[in-house]
């Protein structure tokens, strides 16, 4: 593996988690980095990544390591590599240079960690072979990560504790994420007009990540079938009139994520209907963005955008009635059922390992309602958090064909109306936004939503097929 040398500030930064870690917690922690499974057969194997909550405290992505820590001390455990891995993957670094880098205090092989493990506690990895070792090692079972309890549960509320904010060295990771994912965007609309499917849009996007030595945070969607939420088929064909819907975004070698959508028009020009859909949607994007600051419920920024679309959607004669009482009744949901969007950070859905214990304040529980039972966050916003914004439109054949939905809202919803919209399948706008002291900042803002901005960069490259975006990262 090669270190990241050019994060100087990374020793320092680490050492001050674990010391906040510390102050909230008094029990030995042990945390394993995770193990990568095999895809088909033992040496092929899926790409490694290391636990998010390891990362946090090492910042380096180590295979089949775990790291105890006490009182502000880190102790790394992990082996000397092979040379049978060496001759298969090259040299690797030795321990005790990963343990001066990430500042660790003492160094010992893996087969050690039995001895410093009682009592620890600790959150379950997700591959089934390193939470074997750490139900092996601990000498007790672990239940899932979103049912834990005693210290266990301690340590996950003080992790979310300290990573519901971001200090500055997870600031600079996650700027870096967002632009070179801005990047990516730019070259997936100027790729637009030569591509044939989805699958070479996708290509041209992930080719920037590539060349960034960034993976992707999570599987990409590309795909004119936006209607399909977390749709990661690329094999549709490009056709005139077809929007596409690109959420794609990168993760840092510290495995910090960027999360943005975008959707454009495949000829360059949006048609009067998917126009209106899309001013719709930016409206309520844009709304959402102006009222974060500290003290809001993220809640009411989801209501709000609830009630931008409902308000939009009677106007342009899709629904009936007010739109207070339309989202009362949960009625833009039927074109707008997911949540406005989610904390952002070492998991592009931070810490949703841990179920609704991050997303949801103390004593808050996930509604039953059609109009916010997709709600991931649920609580006031601080300065220090990373948010997605993402409200949209779509036109989802599960929902509005269901019997029960269409005979709930038959009397606010025009149905022959909507027919008039029907070459928008999905909409949605999304950016990473930093909660600050006195308001936000758009990490992602470099990249344009603005309507007539968005078909310039498509359609410029409609006469030169090799033309660069004019829109800088700047």
């Amino acid at each position: 593996m090669q270190l990241p040398i050019d994060i100087t500030s990374l020793p320092g930064a680490l050492q001050r988690r674990r010391q906040q870690l510390a102050a909230r917690i008094d029990l030995p922690v042990i945390l394993w980095s995770g193990g990568s499974p095999s895809r088909n057969f033992p040496a092929n194997r899926f790409p490694f990544r290391a636990s998010s909550h390891f990362l946090y405290f090492a910042g380096l992505g180590l295979e089949n390591a775990a790291i105890r820590l006490e009182a502000g001390k880190l102790q790394l455990f992990i082996n000397e590599p092979s040379p049978e891995a060496a001759l298969w993957h090259g040299s690797a670094l030795h321990p005790n240079d990963i343990a001066a880098f990430m500042g660790a205090d003492s160094v010992h092989p893996l087969s050690e960690l039995a001895g410093y493990a009682q009592p620890a506690v600790t959150i379950p990895v997700q591959d089934q072979a390193t939470l074997a070792l750490q139900v092996q090692v601990l000498k007790r079972d672990l239940p899932p990560a979103q049912a834990l309890s005693g210290g266990d549960h301690q340590l996950a509320a003080a992790i979310v504790d300290l990573r519901l904010t971001h200090d500055q060295l997870a600031l600079s990771e996650l700027r870096q994420a967002g632009q070179v994912t801005i990047a990516a965007h730019l070259a997936g609309m100027a790729h637009t007009p030569s591509a044939k499917t989805e699958a070479e849009v996708r290509a041209a996007m992930e080719s920037v990540l590539t060349a960034a030595d960034l993976p992707t945070a999570y599987a990409s969607i590309v795909t004119v079938h936006g209607q399909v939420l977390h749709n990661t088929h690329y094999g549709h064909s490009l056709q005139a009139g077809d929007l596409l819907l690109a959420d794609v975004g990168g993760e840092t070698a510290t495995g910090w994520a960027a999360d943005i959508t975008r959707t454009w028009p495949v000829s360059g020009q949006f048609s009067a209907s998917q126009r209106a859909i899309y001013e719709l949607v930016l409206a309520a994007h844009d709304a959402c963005i102006a009222a974060l600051r500290p003290g809001v419920e993220y809640r009411q920024i989801h209501l709000l955008a609830a009630q931008t679309i409902a308000a939009g959607l009677v106007e342009l004669g899709i629904l009936r009635g007010n739109p207070q009482s339309l989202v009362e009744r949960d009625a833009h949901a039927l074109f707008f059922p997911h949540g406005i969007g989610h904390l952002l950070g070492l998991d592009v859905h931070d810490m949703e390992d841990l179920g609704d214990l991050a997303g949801y304040a103390p004593g808050r529980q996930r509604s039953d309602r059609f109009g916010l039972g997709f709600l991931r966050l649920d609580r006031p916003l601080q300065a220090g958090m990373v948010v997605t914004i993402e409200p949209g439109f779509y036109q989802v054949p599960a929902i509005l064909e269901d019997s029960d939905r269409r005979s709930a809202y038959q009397d606010c919803v025009n149905w022959q109306r909507l027919a008039d919209f029907a070459d928008v399948r999905g909409i949605r706008i999304e950016d990473d936004v930093l909660i600050t002291d006195q308001g936000c900042e758009v990490l992602t803002a470099a990249l344009p939503t603005d309507l007539e901005q968005v078909e310039a960069l498509v359609s410029q490259s409609l006469c030169n097929p090799f033309a660069s975006p004019t829109t800088t990262l700047d």
